[in-house]
């Protein structure tokens, strides 16, 4: 018997309900470590990466100049989080003893909050029902009126309210006026700015190991940022860390446009360094996941704060590294998407995980176009034409739709409480036999709270009949965004509107607390509404439409739900309206007064069958299951890490014999439609000369363009080595004449290979041909992609066996076919450079395509062999981290690959290179205990 249908028939309140059927949940159970994958060996370890800790933290700092504290306090106080019930609920039944899984959180402490010294401890009997705090207050404690946050602003806001300002007063002489102050502090800034030293912080660590898994969690660890200084990790100005997320990633991910924001916080230079913190902050996740990895642990990412994270995973502990990314937030379309500057670096961080998933299909399918889009990628498609991910060069990256629930069991002990039937009685007392309509949003502009009052008003303007006769009950809880203020204005014009028109001196239409509720009074309001009202106008997973629907187990109240929530996608039996058009809303607002039993009965049904079933349990068995299935199919295709740009800097600073060799289109310049037309920008040329003219370098183009290109545009630089047409041509540093490796060949071949060309040329429109002098190359970038690819398998088996017992190859690049000499390629030209050498200590090779791969299978072929000791090879195709590939790095695009070259000659910021920017000065004092 399921724990779902032994609940039910135990509890006497709700058995009575015919809805209270047997649903079950054997789907739900997360299969063994030993029972998932039999060609994958996983430790039964699962880390949970989530933006904070389910605990919110207060620090008590010690009396200065005394080492002890008042007896009966502590160093921290734990306080459950407010809000992302969903999300805890399943972390916490990984944890549960039914699972044999050990389960790990990883997270920021948040912005912690100082406690008097004097005050007392409040007890830790709070930690358990972390109910408490995710729908209502926070539980009352001792030292609740003293306790204060530390200024989030940077410190020398806070000290000028510590500073007298300046008054005028006159010189000496008398006739000149000038402004004097004291600029003293009035307190020493170890007293005003409070900082947590190493013991402080492992003194919290060991509170958490000890107290939260007597209350059901198995192992919290703590993420800890900023600069460790002279006393510790400050405490002020921690609203840093969350700068890009909350002003670039949410207001984008929300369709609220950077066009929107206030000039002061959407500056490009704000943003630079918004960035930098970015990434910071999911380095020193990195740091703290690594401390208690080990291979074979399925670590798995939570939401947008995070979407680097996988890519840096990637890089630091290696391919075989088991990801999962789910994001909560809503995704927007491309078209919105593309305008975020970081783009392409968020995708491809995304990209890095093994699987990612969504709240809803539109969200999965804007995902998939924005990396078709903006990456240029395709996507993989199952037997029935359905979306499962994103096609990356061969292989390919997991992308699914997987609502989350919330945890049936929990809500309902709560609903069944004694107290919440007090306070049921009291609101029904309070309102007689008027309906009631409910409605819970946070303040802020997505939530969709005015168009909910326009519609109310609307409704009570078309149907006069129900004034009086029915009341919304609005509940809002403070949003941090800066517009929350500005809505929190125009709401409480609106509702003074409202109840000015229609109401009385008896009558109060609309009911507005902006305020949080005590989870008793919560579940009281949703167990006597009539109905459920949710209009966001962008949002993910709305679980109070989730908890309405439990609530009214036995009442039945109908759900009225916006179509731009992830939860309408999931509630499909929900009335669904368009919470702009009012009109609508109100009609489906009357309806669903006038529904007879049997309507709203019916109507309840279905939906509290999907909310029983669907839990947070099954979401979170429903994920994890995926995603060993594609850790088995992963398997036999791995990952690449990008590159390590502090492993390059160093490698590059301690050789004396380097070799660079680069290949050109797609690598050093991006690729274009007209291949006239990729041009070396001044950048490019700047890098190549500086790098070739570093002493101990040695520096190549391996391309596949003619000797004309390339003398055109980079012969100038005299200290640079250049190859044509795939190895068919050479001339070394130096020198100004080409040689010409492939003048002995017989080139009969060519007037065949033109031929098969030319008729395909005919076919294909907009593809072209480009005869060099030995290679042939048709191009059908021009073309129509579909049509493209068809001509072009077509083309290629043709060929094959045209040119049949010639020595030459047919090569598939980036939208073209090439026909070359079988005995010249890429390949070979790096295996006579580095080979030259005196044992080089440093080699970087780098390139974008198939005929890029001879390079690199060479470069390993010789390190296996072990004849010429290569010191540290850095091989290095460009494109996405998922991309079958030969090379041992990648990087995500030719820019990236210039920054990389630039490093190593002091062109580029080492802070402004990969994803560990901004890490390198500070990264021992972010994630230490």
């Amino acid at each position: 018997m399921s724990a779902i249908v032994a609940f039910k028939q135990q509890n006497g309140d709700f058995s009575a309900s015919p809805l209270a059927k047997s649903v079950s949940v054997d789907d739900a159970a997360l299969p063994a470590p030993e029972d998932t994958l039999p060609t994958v060996k996983l430790s039964g370890n699962i880390i949970s990466a989530t933006f904070l800790t389910p605990y919110t933290f207060g620090y008590r700092r010690r009396p200065k100049d005394c080492n002890e504290r008042e007896p009966g306090c502590t160093t921290w106080e734990l306080t459950p989080q407010r809000g992302s019930s969903a999300l805890y609920d399943t972390l916490k039944h990984l944890a549960s003893r039914e699972n044999k899984w050990n389960h790990t959180i990883v997270g920021w402490t948040g912005e912690i909050s100082e406690i008097s010294s004097k005050s007392k401890t409040t007890p830790w009997n709070h930690l358990q029902n972390s109910r408490l705090a995710q729908v209502g207050n926070p539980p009352p404690s001792n030292n609740a009126a003293i306790r204060k946050p530390v200024p989030p602003n940077n410190l020398s806001s806070h000290r000028s309210y510590a500073i007298p300002p300046p008054v005028p007063v006159f010189d000496g002489n008398g006739n000149r006026m000038t402004m004097k102050a004291d600029y003293t502090p009035n307190s020493a800034p170890e007293e005003q700015f409070p900082r947590v030293n190493k013991e402080d912080r492992k003194e919290l660590q060991t509170v958490l190991t000890e107290k939260c898994r007597d209350v059901g969690w198995d192992k919290i660890r703590v993420v800890w940022l900023g600069d460790e200084e002279s006393g510790g990790i400050s405490l002020t100005g921690m609203d840093r860390w969350m700068k890009y997320a909350e002003k670039v990633l949410w207001p984008t991910f929300h369709y609220i446009i950077p066009q929107t924001f206030p000039l002061a916080e959407g500056t490009a230079l704000s943003e630079k360094d918004w960035w930098r913190d970015y990434l910071r902050f999911n380095n020193a996740y990195a740091d703290e996941i690594i401390k208690t990895y080990t291979p074979g642990d399925i670590i798995w990412v939570h939401d947008y704060h995070l979407l680097m994270l996988p890519e840096i995973l990637r890089q630091r502990i290696g391919r075989d590294v088991h990801i999962g990314l789910f994001v909560h937030a809503p995704w927007p379309s491309s078209e919105i998407f593309r305008i975020i500057s970081r783009r392409k670096q968020l995708l491809s961080g995304m990209l890095a995980a093994n699987m990612i998933a969504f709240q809803s299909e539109t969200y999965k399918e804007h995902f998939v176009s924005c990396c078709k889009r903006i990456l240029g990628f395709s996507e993989c498609l199952d037997s029935d034409g359905k979306i499962i991910g994103v096609e990356t060069y061969g292989a390919h990256c997991a992308v699914h739709a997987s609502p989350i629930g919330i945890d049936y069991l929990k809500v309902r002990a709560a609903v069944t409480h004694p107290g919440v039937q007090m306070n049921m009685d009291k609101i029904r007392k309070g309102y007689g036999d008027r309906k009631i309509i409910v409605g819970r949003d946070r303040l802020d502009s997505v939530r969709g709270v005015l168009q909910k009052l326009r519609a109310f008003e609307r409704f009570l303007e078309e149907y006069p009949e129900w004034v009086d006769r029915v009341v919304l009950i609005q509940i809002t809880s403070p949003s941090s965004l800066v517009e929350s203020q500005a809505i929190e204005l125009k709401v409480s014009e609106l509702v003074s509107k409202i109840n000015g028109r229609f109401g009385s001196l008896h009558y109060t239409p609309v009911q507005h607390y902006p305020q949080y509720l005590q989870p008793q009074e919560y579940f009281a309001l949703l167990r006597v509404a009539d109905i459920g009202l949710i209009t966001s106008v962008r949002d993910g997973m709305n679980t109070a439409s989730l908890e309405y629907v439990i609530c009214q187990a036995d009442t039945y109240g109908p759900v009225i739900l916006s179509e731009f929530t992830g939860t309408a996608e999931s509630l499909q039996d929900a009335i669904i309206v368009n919470p702009t058009n009012t009109a609508q809303v109100a009609d489906e607002i009357a309806k669903c007064l006038e529904m007879s039993d049997e309507e709203r009965k019916a109507h309840h049904k279905k939906l509290y069958d999907y909310v029983t079933t669907n839990t947070s349990q099954a979401w979170n068995s429903r994920f994890l299951r995926s995603l060993f299935e594609e850790l088995e199919y992963d398997a036999s295709h791995p990952i690449t890490p990008v590159l390590d740009s502090q492993r390059l800097l160093k490698a590059y600073k301690e050789s004396k014999q380097r070799i660079f060799m680069f290949d050109y289109d797609g690598t050093l310049a991006p690729i274009v439609t007209d291949p006239v037309m990729a041009i070396p920008a001044d950048r490019v040329v700047r890098t190549l000369k500086k790098l070739a003219q570093e002493p101990g370098n040695k520096v190549w183009i391996i391309s596949g363009r003619d000797q004309q290109f390339l003398s055109n545009w980079l012969g100038h630089i005299e200290e640079l080595g250049l190859s044509a047409e795939h190895g068919c041509f050479l001339r070394h540093p130096g020198q100004t004449e080409w040689q010409n490796l492939a003048e002995t060949m017989d080139m009969g071949w060519q007037k065949i290979t033109e031929e098969v060309f030319s008729r395909y040329t005919e076919k294909t429109t907009g593809s072209f041909i480009e005869k060099k002098t030995v290679a042939i190359t048709w191009h059908y970038r021009r073309a129509e992609v579909e049509l493209g690819r068809h001509m072009a398998a077509l083309c290629r088996a043709e060929m094959a066996v045209a040119l049949q017992g010639w020595p030459v190859e047919v090569m598939e690049g980036k939208a073209n076919l090439e026909v070359r000499p079988q005995a010249l390629n890429k390949g070979e030209i790096v295996r006579t450079l580095t080979t030259e050498m005196e044992n080089p200590g440093f080699v970087f090779c780098a390139g974008d395509d198939r005929t890029d791969e001879d390079m690199f299978r060479v470069l390993n072929e010789l390190e296996q062999e072990g004849k010429t000791r290569l010191g540290e090879v850095f091989s290095v195709t460009v494109g996405p981290s998922s991309k079958v590939t030969e090379a041992k790095w990648h990087l995500l695009e030719p820019s990236d690959v210039v920054d990389a070259a630039g490093l190593c000659v002091g062109l580029v910021d080492p802070r402004d290179v990969g994803v560990a920017k901004g890490v390198e000065k500070s990264r021992g004092g972010m994630g230490g205990n």
